[in-house]
């Protein structure tokens, strides 16, 4: 007779031990760390990357409108069309969109905002009075001297920018428009080939006779006006970039 023998020694269950589920979970979190690290990092590098096409975009746009606003210049009698005083670039253009319905007076600056300085843009709203335009003339200079609230809801911020420089080509070469030289080559505007009217008279008819006004009026404007930036480091764009614009009739660059 055999008997059989049960052994009281509990059986050892299938699964981790807690050490075990320990160290897992330790190996996990590692993993974690380093998959969070380098999603972060990717996450950077596009935003970096996204941050430096939008810099170069918008100076790319900058510079379009710059040479968009000098090859609409308009000329005026009495009245310059482009002017440099040493801190902003003032141009008389013709509007875009109305054609010969109006003027715009369009400046160009580079100001202090914050700690840092930027290059911008103002544009008053279309312009069909002499009076409108003295004003707006004006007020450009102001707004690049001490704008005010207003003067700054027409201003565009385009790119950061330590300083600037501004030269015009007459006469076969480059000079500071501030120089004695350029200033006495500049001839008046004949006030002939349209009438002077008054502060409240309309410029339908001298927007329409801008072409002989040009004929007439060599020195008005210049033959060639050439920008350059130097770019703070850091950014997109950095160093030193010259941008040099030739009147459309000359058919070529100075």
């Amino acid at each position: 007779m055999h008997v059989r023998r049960v052994s009281c020694r509990p059986q050892r269950q299938a699964g981790f031990t807690l050490v075990e589920l320990l160290v897992a979970l330790a190996l996990m979190a590692v993993m974690a760390a380093l998959s969070w690290r380098g999603l972060d990092g990717m996450v950077g590098a596009n935003e970096r990357l996204t941050a430096h096409a939008d810099d170069v975009l918008t100076l790319q746009t900058g510079l379009a409108q710059w040479g968009a606003d000098l090859d609409a210049l308009a000329l005026q009698p009495n009245t310059p069309s482009i002017d440099w005083d040493g801190r902003a670039l003032r141009l008389l253009r013709r509007d875009s969109q109305s054609g010969a319905q109006g003027l715009h007076v369009v400046a160009w600056s580079q100001r202090l905002i914050g700690s840092s300085g930027y290059w911008l843009r103002w544009q008053s709203p279309p312009l069909t009075t002499r009076g409108e335009l003295q004003a707006a003339w004006s007020q450009a200079a102001r707004w690049a001297q001490n704008p005010s609230d207003e003067d700054r809801r027409l201003e565009v911020r385009i790119a950061p920018l330590l300083s600037w420089q501004i030269f015009f080509y007459r006469g076969g070469a480059w000079t500071n428009p501030l120089s004695s030289a350029d200033t006495a080559a500049v001839a008046a505007v004949p006030a002939t080939a349209a009438s002077s009217g008054t502060g409240g008279s309309t410029l339908g008819n001298i927007v329409a006779n801008s072409a002989a006004l040009g004929a007439t009026a060599p020195g008005a404007r210049p033959d060639g006006v050439r920008l350059r930036l130097p770019l703070p480091t850091g950014q997109a764009v950095s160093g030193a970039l010259t941008r040099d614009w030739s009147s459309p009739a000359l058919g070529g660059t100075p």
